[in-house]
């Protein structure tokens, strides 16, 4: 879809490497600049973190604090359809790499800047990561254990979040260009992206109580909970509409169940009486009722168990190269051989000047 399309990737870590490599899975060529000392996710977790996030993408290792290296980087820029930058706000312009200097020579460029707080906001200069993003965006307050107390996420969902926000808006922007012929800026952080998910909170904020999550998905209804199993496993219960509650208490013997759907479902008795049916079977007794059964019940899996259910198989999700498994991020227009080959070149990633 995006063959022919050069992107230079200034970003590091996580949240702009995964943007870009968003459009490498869509066939864009991606060209990474990474200080002479490389992006610094090659240090952690032995260099998995940058391996995942930079496969298929070439590297070029250039010192742009001096003038050789701007130099070198300008010249990159004359060929780009697309440029990619994570730095704090002026970073680019002090170097002389800014959207008004690159414009210059590529009147048509797609420029994206992708921070925490956007170039010009109260936060815009102050350092930050994913967890700040999720909790000024409102976001983090949703997650919450049984206490009221915010739990802390072990998935770094903003700079994922934002970095999808960051494909979507560079396609938008080629899809612009293409039909008009003119390029564009574009200041997206990170915080705005998660904040775009809170829709449904900030309207009903103000109809309703909503601190501890919206009534019905935060665990109030019987209906729609997790619940522990007899060998201290999970399953995720969504049987929010009628439909699939009543399958659910028929299949298991409980119709009485179906009289309390849905305001007498938030009741704790109705709670304890659910909770006490899933104790008594186990985690796979659970799986396999759940598929006899069409009442919105799947197991809370693990990352192993997903990597090797047969969801994610059929669906050719994940990829093995060398022992280290690469989760597909395109949608399945692309071909598997296509993705393998790319996936090959991972190799090149080890070497910053590659």
């Amino acid at each position: 879809m995006l063959e022919g399309i050069k992107v230079i990737d200034f970003s590091q870590y996580l949240p702009g490497p995964f943007a870009s490599l968003r459009l490498v899975d869509r066939g864009a060529n991606v060209i990474k600049v990474e200080a002479p000392n490389g992006d610094p996710a090659r240090q952690m977790a032995n260099g998995a973190l940058y391996a995942v996030n930079n496969r298929g993408k070439k590297s070029v290792a250039i010192d742009l604090k001096s003038e050789a290296g701007q130099a070198k980087a300008y010249q990159l820029l004359k060929e780009a359809d697309v440029v990619l930058e994570s730095f704090r706000p002026g970073v680019m312009d002090r170097l002389g790499l800014g959207y008004e200097a690159v414009k210059e020579i590529k009147p048509d460029i797609v420029y994206l800047s992708l921070t925490g707080f956007g170039q010009n906001s109260p936060y815009s200069h102050q350092g930050s990561h994913d967890l700040n993003y999720m909790a000024m965006s409102g976001m983090l307050s949703q997650l919450k254990d049984a206490s009221g107390r915010p739990v802390m996420p072990t998935q770094t969902v903003a700079d994922l979040v934002g970095g999808m926000a960051a494909s979507e808006a560079i396609l938008a922007a080629l899809f612009k260009r293409e039909r008009t012929g003119q390029g564009s800026y574009i200041d997206l952080a990170m915080t705005d992206a998660v904040l775009s998910m809170m829709g449904n909170h900030a309207m009903l904020s103000s109809t309703s109580n909503i601190e501890s999550g919206i009534p019905v998905l935060n665990g109030s209804y019987a209906n729609y909970r997790i619940y522990e199993t007899k060998d201290e496993r999970y399953m995720a219960l969504g049987a929010l509409e009628y439909k699939f509650w009543a399958t659910f208490c028929e299949a298991v013997g409980q119709e009485q169940w179906l009289e309390k759907f849905p305001e007498k479902l938030t009741k704790h008795q109705a709670h304890m009486e659910v909770e006490e049916l899933f104790l008594t079977k186990t985690f796979s007794e659970w799986i396999d009722f759940g598929r006899q059964h069409d009442c919105c019940l799947f197991p809370v899996l693990e990352i192993d168990e997903v990597l090797e259910n047969a969801y994610v198989q059929e669906r050719d999700l994940v990829h093995m190269n060398d022992g280290i498994p690469f989760v597909q991020t395109n949608d399945q227009t692309v071909r598997k051989s296509d993705h393998v080959a790319k996936l090959n070149e991972h190799h090149d990633l080890l070497d910053p000047t590659k």
